[in-house]
């Protein structure tokens, strides 16, 4: 529906009622997880109790995030694995877009496509083959007396699991903005007799840092959230995905309700510096 076309009332009215009714959809479910986050009740469920902060720093009996060993050591699993990740992806993401954007050689358009493969393919999927194929690679090299164990179910095999997709990701971010990259900035810089990597390190990367930026947040996010292709690859060390899955299955409390307003507002938090950092390229075009 265009906006700028005349619309009846009874259409305007609809339209704004779908609009009304997208957004109820969209925060309902976090509105009720944020509620019982705060309910005196042993169980995230009605009736309402009474208001308590016990979920997030109780220690008896209302055991709090900050009190429950195992969700403080899932978090931090799952801040190691989610900073691997992201340095891992924005790495081969910024030069998977300089290979792809400046670089001419055949069979580009077809690794350009055969990158984009991991955003079709379903996580489980994706996750069943990594561990196919890594423990055929492992079982193949036992019989050679080697032992590969990062090739075994572990946080390893998570991180370059989750690296396998996510880096597709970075790189459309950064080749996005590579693409809009003015490169006669790069030649004046090459004319006044700086190297071609000085000139890139100089130039070029200021100007898209706001797109590494954003590149590195969402990877990060994608990776400490991720769930199914965690779940596939995951050992012994439980991240916190996992570990809340384990502890719904087992009868959970309001704790996981604190956790889950903890990572909305972490998620608020490196959004609001995605839209900083943003801003200040607007302010600042190349």
């Amino acid at each position: 529906m265009l906006l700028s076309l005349p619309r009846s009332p009874a259409e305007r009215s609809l339209f704004t009622l779908w609009v009304i009714a997208f957004f109820v959809f969209l925060f309902a479910p976090l509105l009720v997880v944020t509620a019982f986050a705060f309910n005196a009740a042993p169980f995230p469920s009605l009736p309402w109790t009474g208001f308590t902060w016990d979920w997030f720093v109780g220690t008896s009996p209302r055991v709090g995030v900050f009190a429950d060993n195992e969700l403080l050591k899932s978090i931090g699993t799952s801040l190691r694995v989610a900073s691997a990740v992201t340095l891992i992806t924005v790495t081969l993401g910024l030069s998977n877009a300089f290979l792809i954007e400046r670089c001419r050689f055949p069979g580009r358009g077809i690794l350009y496509v055969i990158m984009l493969w991991p955003l079709v393919i379903p996580g489980v999927i994706l996750g069943v083959s990594i561990l196919l194929f890594s423990s055929m690679i492992a079982n193949w090299a036992q019989e050679f007396g080697w032992r590969l164990t990062a090739l075994r179910p572990g946080l390893a095999l998570v991180i370059l699991g989750q690296s396998a997709f996510i880096t597709t990701i970075t790189t459309l971010i950064i080749l996005a903005r590579l693409r809009r990259f003015d490169q006669s900035l790069e030649e004046a810089a090459l004319n006044l007799g700086a190297t071609k990597l000085g000139a890139i390190w100089t130039v070029t990367l200021p100007t898209i840092r706001p797109a590494i930026i954003g590149a590195a947040i969402i990877a990060f996010l994608m990776s400490f959230e991720n769930f199914n292709t965690t779940l596939i690859l995951v050992g012994s060390d439980a991240p916190l995905t996992i570990q809340m899955y384990s502890q719904i299955r087992q009868g959970s409390t309001p704790a996981i309700n604190a956790v889950s307003v903890l990572l909305m507002l972490s998620s608020a938090f490196l959004a609001l510096i995605l839209v900083f950092a943003e801003r200040r390229s607007v302010q600042k075009p190349s």
